[in-house]
């Protein structure tokens, strides 16, 4: 089994900055990819970004130039820079990760961008 524990979200104003991180831990052999969604009040989930292994990344439109995807092998950690938030930025971000063939999730942490 695989636990993954968010950190990092919070209250900001518009224009400002925040930096999510997910820890994994358990049995993790191989892992394919880890990432983030989000799920505002009434819409569906999306991707946020995702990392692949090797290095690859991919973001949503809404987020290019203003969120940043990274990780850190060695401690299985997945990090979401994200910089000039905006009121639409505004969800429970998830974490994700990928291995063996199986998607894992956070619990989710809350963001919410308000003056």
């Amino acid at each position: 089994q695989v636990q993954l524990v968010e950190s990092g979200g919070g209250l900001v104003q518009p224009g400002g900055s925040l930096r999510l991180s997910c820890a994994a831990s358990g049995s993790i052999f191989s892992i394919s990819s880890m990432g983030w969604y989000r799920q505002a009040p009434g819409k569906e989930r999306e991707l946020v970004a995702i990392i692949i292994n090797g290095g690859s990344t991919n973001y949503a439109d809404s987020v290019k130039g203003r969120f940043t995807i990274s990780r850190d092998n060695a401690k299985n950690t997945v990090y979401l820079q994200m910089n000039s938030l905006k009121p639409s930025d505004t969800a429970v971000y998830y974490c994700t990760l990928t291995t063996m063939g199986r998607l894992y999730w956070g619990q989710g942490t809350q963001v919410t961008v308000s003056s």
